[in-house]
């Protein structure tokens, strides 16, 4: 048993090596390399691995792992801040889009109730893939990243009245309605012990283990809690995906939570990889060679809805373009639960063996096709911002200063009002520096508006937003935007519009600092670098090393724009 089992895991780790170093070389993300390796391995393929079994447990860690983290990186004060994108965005894009595609379904040929099944499995999309793609492009915390994050969890949830639903489209009334009370049941169950470990049982927990300076020992319990916390949620009927978000919220309310993150983003790289591999696996090759055409058209045009009606649900949240487009094309594609639902759906006679076939074979379409979708929209979303829609579409909207008109003269103009721009606006306002703040979350502008801050709404990447701001008269302007592509944009605007001012720009990215150069920035301050920068200040300061010598070697490397951090030389030795 432990045998077979080995050399298949063997066999497809050694496959995975091989492909992922190929779309490396052509590049391609290492998730299409995992997505190709499944379909290699799989009965489809190569047949290498002919029971999907072996590699469906570790795929359903790799979930568990990444969506725990995810929720080590939030706050259940930060996940009540995004309640407006989870119901408001995540609401309609699932309505919009289940009734959508069974409409047109239905009208294809297809029965009202399959149709209906086929509408719910469309308009999930993939937890694992998206979030994996965001977090390695650091867009988790962009505006459109905290969009996307709403609407991927609420669809966590709505599968479970999905799934209540589908014994009743197949007929089966009786066996479907008498699980709904015991459902609701469990889940307030799970949501009362929810607050009752996060507040009680997992601080102290923690605080005992962390002082038992046992490495191994944090590491267990880090995985005790996630994977007894889904195995809960399972258990009430909810998926192990959301499961394993709320483990990470309980954790993340401790001071742990940074050592926890870093004992389980190893294991996390590891089991996602074979969530990969293991959706590539369920395609049938010899489908997509018998209706190559019905695939490829059914797969664009899934893309294309997708983007669409989700983009309609970010619409309502009162959101610039930019961020509908971006939002709307990484929800696209087909999800890792709606292949829960297919099985289900396959087992109650919805689906007969081919449209099952080709609904899997257009869902992995998607799930392929996902990074390049990420990749383009900042693309799309330049070009569509150039065509003459209604202003407030575009993300500009009208000033909004009490002063006269022509007050601002000679000031600060701050975008973005995340860490780095909020304390920036509290320092300009307590050194009595005239300045306006630029930022696209509603929710925020209206907030800070009531307490008095100088704030419009808008999106930094329109020229029309930019000279509401006068940014032609300001004497600084500082972009403090998580979002890398809009910085650039809005770094090129503020210098084109505002040739004598001086532009600062803060970025997460090594590449991107010689790039902002060019398009403009006075300069620009790599987050990672600063810190490099702070911790040998401090190494420094401790071996006694003068102070003017200090500050001479960080105005060196500041002004040498960081080379000597970003050399891959070793240094010379000390003489």
């Amino acid at each position: 048993m432990v045998l077979p089992m080995l050399t298949n895991v063997v066999s497809v780790i050694g496959l995975a090596i091989l492909v992922v170093c190929i779309t490396q070389r052509l590049r391609a993300p290492s998730i299409v390399g995992y997505l190709l390796t499944g379909v290699l391995v799989g009965s489809g393929g190569l047949g290498i691995v002919q029971s999907h079994k072996d590699v469906e447990f570790l795929a359903e860690m790799g979930v568990v792992a990444l969506l725990f983290t995810i929720g080590l990186e939030f706050s259940v004060a930060r996940l009540w801040e995004m309640r407006r994108s989870l119901l408001i965005s995540g609401g309609a894009q699932v309505a919009l889009t289940a009734a959508g595609v069974a409409l047109i379904v239905w009208r294809l040929g297809m029965g009202p109730r399959s149709a209906l099944f086929v509408g719910f499995a469309v308009a999930l999309s993939s937890t694992a893939v998206v979030l994996s793609l965001l977090e390695r492009r650091a867009e988790v915390h962009t505006p459109h990243g905290r969009v996307i994050l709403g609407a991927l969890l609420f669809q966590d949830v709505a599968v479970v009245p999905m799934m209540l639903a589908v014994p009743l489209l197949a007929g089966q009334r009786d066996e479907a309605s008498p699980a709904l009370l015991p459902l609701l049941a469990k889940g307030l169950a799970v949501l009362a012990l929810f607050i009752i470990a996060g507040r009680w049982f997992v601080p102290p927990l923690l605080y005992r283990v962390a002082r038992s300076r046992e490495r191994e020992l944090f590491m267990l319990t880090v995985i005790f809690l996630a994977l007894g916390v889904a195995w809960l949620t399972s258990q009430a009927g909810l998926s192990l995906a959301l499961g394993a978000f709320l483990a990470g919220l309980i954790v993340s309310e401790s001071e742990y939570s940074q050592r926890a993150l870093g004992s389980i983003m190893p294991l996390r790289d590891v089991f996602t990889s074979f969530f990969f591999i293991s959706v590539g696996m369920l395609l049938d090759v010899s489908v997509i060679l018998q209706y190559p055409w019905l695939v490829l058209g059914l797969t664009v045009g899934v893309i294309g809805l997708k983007s669409a009606l989700a983009g309609v649900g970010v619409a309502l949240l009162g959101l610039p373009l930019r961020t509908l487009i971006l939002s709307g094309m990484a929800l696209a594609q087909i999800g890792e639960f709606s292949f829960v639902l297919y099985s289900a759906g396959m087992a109650y006679g919805l689906l007969d063996e081919v449209q099952g076939a080709i609904f899997l074979a257009v869902a992995v379409g998607t799930l392929v096709l996902t990074p390049a979708c990420i990749s383009v929209a900042p693309w799309v979303a330049s070009l569509a911002q150039r065509l003459p829609l209604p202003a407030r579409w575009q993300g500009v909207h009208a000033p909004e200063y009490d002063g006269p008109p022509g007050a601002l003269s000679d000031h600060l103009v701050i975008i973005g009002f995340g860490f780095n721009g909020a304390h920036l606006a509290q320092v300009a306002q307590e050194a009595g520096i005239a300045y306006v703040v630029l930022e696209m979350n509603p929710d925020t502008v209206r907030r800070e508006r009531q307490r008095g801050l100088p704030i419009t709404l808008g999106d930094a990447t329109q020229e029309a937003t930019l000279r509401h701001l006068h940014i032609e008269r300001a004497r600084m302007v500082v972009v403090a935007i998580s979002d890398a592509a809009a910085s650039r944009r809005a770094t090129e605007l503020a210098r084109r519009l505002s040739p004598g001012c001086r532009l600062v720009v803060r970025t997460r990215f090594l590449g991107d600092v010689d790039t902002l150069k060019q398009l403009g920035a006075d300069e620009v301050i790599p987050a990672e670098f600063e810190t490099a920068v702070a911790i040998f200040r401090r190494v420094l300061e401790c071996y006694c090393v003068p102070e003017e010598r200090i500050t001479s070697l960080v105005a060196q490397i500041r002004a040498d724009n960081y080379h000597l951090l970003r050399s891959d030389q070793p240094l010379a030795p000390p003489r």
